[in-house]
């Protein structure tokens, strides 16, 4: 059976893929950037890859007509304030497309929706339904509240405040109530429904077996990281200053940070848990869904992450249009460096930025960081998923990783920081030495301007991290 997959390179696409390939489905896997796609020998010859943009009309030919069911999976709280027209053409786009195939069964990721005022982004996922509903197919949504585990963006989001803030000044949206679930049942729930009479054309909530106030569940959060932590709230604090709240202290985008501030003055509470019973799922506990993602940190086994998806950086890039540098028009800082061992060289490169840094300077780096959260940027805190593994769409920092080839020796990134211009790091060996490249394409006078102030910099920065990746630690 053929099964089509929208979102696969998103956070929950990435986790459901295995699964369905290890049930012996054939997965048609839609992605707006092959490049970014990544995926185990494991499942090569048990999936396809077909490049697909449900906002145009023209690349929706690539679908093909003898698929048995669909997951909807496509959500968007990007850079554009519109995104609910935007979601409303996808959908209307994918229904219309899929109403040509041979598709029994749609599968949409919703969010809970039981509030007679509901924020933009939460009426916007209602709409979607009620498009999606007028299909052909037999629809089945499940409205899922905040998603916990490792590498969503709630578990990263609280893990920032109660790591970094031992009090907190606190809007009262945080005594909002929620039911959280662990990303495990979400993944359960939607590979159980997969082509199921039972749930065709119902809407189900799922969660997990406890109501809390944001407030509680930072409160246990902490609890099982052993951390003391004080939660004020105050009736005082705006949207606007609740928004900035979040994008300082987090690792959220400030246009993420504004809908997830409106969502949570919204109580996202299930109606019942009806649908535990149809396909016999039944969720974990709040901590033990946090035990169970720590668990998958310390192992460095995330399978996906929500810091590597488009919304959480400022350029939304199309890997494919900018794996070329570009060669003129360019300022270029070019060093070389000989090194004795290229596995040691090559385990440093793949190991930069997140916790380890960038070898040398890390105060500027941090300032620049700094800066770049001022303006609206991304700044540092995104880290990297794994600390030693790299593939290409990833998060890194406030870089985009454009290539990553181990064995070839080349890494390239792409600067997803505010800019007058364009910016590309590159790492390449060569024989025994190491080629480092700084690549900068300015908009205008304030580019070439820009270049120009922090050139002085560049000896220290750059001159500095290539020394330190290519000395030999002997012994």
């Amino acid at each position: 059976m053929k099964i089509l997959l929208t979102g696969a390179t998103g956070y929950i696409g990435k986790r459901l893929l295995p699964i369905l390939v290890e049930n012996g489905y054939h997965v048609i896997c839609c992605v707006r950037d092959s490049e970014r796609f990544n995926y185990t020998k494991s499942v090569k010859r048990f999936i396809s890859i077909i490049t697909v943009d449900f906002l145009d009309k023209e690349s929706l030919v690539n679908i093909p007509d003898d698929i048995d069911a669909a997951y909807y999976l496509i959500h968007s709280m990007s850079n554009s304030k519109e995104y609910d027209k935007l979601e409303e053409i996808t959908a209307t786009n994918f229904k219309n497309c899929i109403n040509k195939t041979k598709a029994k069964q749609v599968i949409y990721l919703s969010g809970i929706v039981n509030e007679n005022n509901l924020s933009k982004h939460l009426q916007s996922r209602k709409n979607v339904e009620e498009i999606l509903d007028r299909g052909k197919f037999s629809l089945t949504t499940l409205r899922a509240g905040i998603i916990m585990g490792s590498g969503s963006a709630s578990f990263e989001i609280i893990r920032d405040l109660v790591e970094k803030l031992p009090i907190m000044i606190a809007p009262k949206w945080l005594n909002t109530r929620c039911q959280p679930i662990g990303i495990r049942a979400v993944i359960e729930f939607l590979e159980k429904c997969l082509l199921n009479e039972k749930v065709f054309n119902r809407n189900f909530d799922i969660g997990g077996p406890e109501i809390l106030s944001y407030k509680e569940m930072l409160i246990e959060f902490a609890k099982s990281r052993q951390l003391k932590r004080w939660i004020y709230t105050v009736p005082v604090m705006t949207p606007k200053l609740s928004s900035y709240w979040l994008y300082f202290i987090t690792s959220t985008s400030y246009k993420l940070a504004i809908s997830l501030v409106e969502s949570m003055k919204v109580e996202v509470v299930c109606r019942n848990n009806e649908i535990n019973n149809i396909v016999n799922v039944y969720p974990e506990g709040y901590v033990k869904t946090i035990h169970r993602a720590f668990s998958k940190i310390k192992s460095n086994h995330i399978v996906s992450s929500w810091k590597d998806s488009q919304i959480s950086g400022i350029k939304k890039i199309n890997i494919s249009e900018f794996i070329n540098v570009p060669k003129f028009g360019c300022f270029k800082d070019v060093r070389e460096r000989e090194f004795v061992s290229k596995s040691e060289v090559l385990d440093k490169i793949w190991s930069i930025g997140g916790d380890t840094g960038w070898y040398h300077a890390n105060i500027l780096w941090k300032l620049r960081g700094g800066i770049d959260k001022l303006f609206g940027g991304v700044g540092l805190r995104r880290g990297r998923t794994n600390p030693t593994i790299i593939r290409a769409g990833d998060a890194l920092d406030f870089w985009r990783v454009l290539y990553a080839n181990k064995k070839e020796g080349r890494l390239l990134l792409f600067a997803e920081m505010k800019l007058p211009g364009e910016a590309w790091l590159e790492f390449k060996t060569k024989n025994n030495k190491l080629i480092q490249t700084a690549t900068f394409r300015p908009h205008g006078i304030l580019g070439r301007f820009y270049w120009y102030s922090v050139l002085p910099f560049h000896g220290i920065v750059f001159s500095g991290m290539i020394n330190k990746i290519t000395k030999h630690n002997k012994g």
